[in-house]
């Protein structure tokens, strides 16, 4: 069984306000990117609540609303517990429909955020990162390879981007890096006529693990950069060239 996972290290801090509901999504939103794996069981509402900062009714309503939504389901008996049952696949319409809200310009500004925190995320993972984080860039790099659905190739390469935060053992580039991810993950491999080129990603990936293995922190810095930056001329020229009754 997998262990379980220190979510407060992946999550940004919580608002006062509309905490249930924030929490449901914030926690939805690490299910969907594969930081909690289907099967993994969850800290006791307890040490959970604790670790978000939050009352313990506060989780147990929002625990409610994943329960309803089949993100996790409650065991009980002596191995009981709360269990994570996996990502609910997004929908191409859904996506496009979120592309579309976006517009270009935010989305060239979310490139240069994101580029700004991958890009020092793997010069510091180079010196920091451990032969654990090194090795599961190593395999989130052949699970995008593998990848066949829109889903799982969101995750791996969302899950390899914050993989290099872990290893750059900053809590805020981690937080930050999640935070992006949940937001355009999956936008990157929506379907098109011209669709963003899975294998340019999968040597483009490989070529940045690489470098930090040999912990060269400026060729991984550009590379990483570099990526993003294509990641991002795609987002927008597909944003501009799909007509909104496309979307």
């Amino acid at each position: 069984m997998p262990g379980r996972t220190r979510v407060h290290r992946l999550l940004p801090a919580l608002p006062s306000t509309g905490v249930p509901t924030t929490v449901s999504r914030q926690l939805s939103e690490a299910i969907r990117l594969g930081l909690l794996a289907p099967g993994e069981q969850l800290p006791s509402e307890s040490d959970l609540a604790s670790q978000l900062g939050v009352s313990t009714a506060s989780l147990r309503e929002a625990l409610s609303a994943l329960r309803h939504q089949g993100l996790v389901e409650t065991r009980r008996g002596r191995r009981g517990g709360t269990f994570v049952c996996g990502p609910v696949e997004s929908s191409t319409s859904r996506l496009r429909r979120s592309l579309q809200q976006r517009s270009a310009i935010g989305l060239r500004d979310f490139g240069d955020e994101w580029a700004a925190v991958a890009g020092t995320s793997a010069r510091l993972a180079a010196a920091r990162a451990s032969t654990a984080h090194l090795d599961n860039l190593d395999r989130l790099v052949e699970q995008l390879d593998r990848a066949s659905t829109v889903g799982d190739r969101g995750r791996a390469h969302s899950r390899f981007f914050i993989e290099i935060a872990l290893a750059s053992q900053s809590e805020r580039l981690t937080r930050a890096e999640v935070r992006m991810q949940a937001e355009t993950g999956e936008l990157l491999w929506l379907p098109t006529i011209e669709p963003f080129p899975l294998a340019h990603a999968v040597a483009a990936l490989a070529e940045i693990a690489m470098a930090i293995r040999s912990e060269n922190g400026l060729l991984a810095r550009d590379l990483a950069e570099s990526h993003v930056q294509q990641a991002t001329r795609w987002l927008v020229q597909t944003r501009i060239a799909e007509p909104p009754e496309q979307m």
